[in-house]
């Protein structure tokens, strides 16, 4: 081998090791880079698992939150619910002691016309029997005097015929307010039945 081309190989030699060393640092910086990229990355998903675990933690939290006002929520709806049951059954229950109250009230009113109207009855027949009495001992005793008889039977009538107007009077007062409480009871009764079918 000559001197120019022994020269020439330590050229290329040398040139050849300078570019491996070069390539070679190259190479080394960016396995550091690339380690350094990695390891940065490594941290963002650490920080990010650990942001996602929060964020998982903060949803079942708020699911268990929900779930729980839901809950809250439902019993609220069944205890309103159950109060105006409560309620209604309440007001049914009033509305039905009402009607019985005001039954009875009609039944005593009808009972008590009646006791009047046999009370009267028997007043006007004791009347009747009284005024036929005095009448016959005064049409015996004053026959030979016709008009005698007249003034005696004439204030029998008129005191007769007043206690009728008195017991109709009366009997008319019971019986209006006997057909009064019955359309009360009636529009009553009628009023209920309509708001039950709303």
């Amino acid at each position: 081998m000559d001197q120019n081309s022994e020269g020439c190989m330590k050229k290329i030699g040398s040139v050849n090791l300078d570019k491996l060393i070069n390539d070679f640092a190259q190479m080394e910086k960016r396995m550091l880079d690339t380690s350094g990229k990695n390891n940065i990355l490594d941290m963002k998903l650490e920080r990010t698992k650990c942001l996602l675990k929060v964020t998982q933690t903060k949803e079942a939290a708020v699911k268990e939150e929900c779930a729980a006002l839901h809950n809250m929520i439902k019993g609220l709806q069944q205890t309103i619910e159950y109060q105006h049951g409560l309620k209604v059954e309440l007001n049914e229950e009033r509305y039905k002691e009402l009607i019985k109250k005001k039954e009875m009230e009609i039944s005593e009113l009808k009972i008590k016309l009646e006791t009047q109207e046999k009370g009267k009855q028997n007043e006007i027949i004791k009347l009747q029997l009284e005024f036929d009495a005095k009448l016959a001992r005064v049409q015996t005793k004053a026959k030979p005097y016709p008009d005698a008889t007249l003034l005696p039977q004439s204030i029998y009538r008129r005191k007769l015929q007043h206690l009728q107007e008195e017991k109709n009077k009366e009997i008319a007062v019971l019986r209006a307010t006997i057909h009064d409480l019955e359309q009360r009871l009636s529009v009553g009764k009628d009023a209920h039945v309509k708001r039950r079918r709303f």
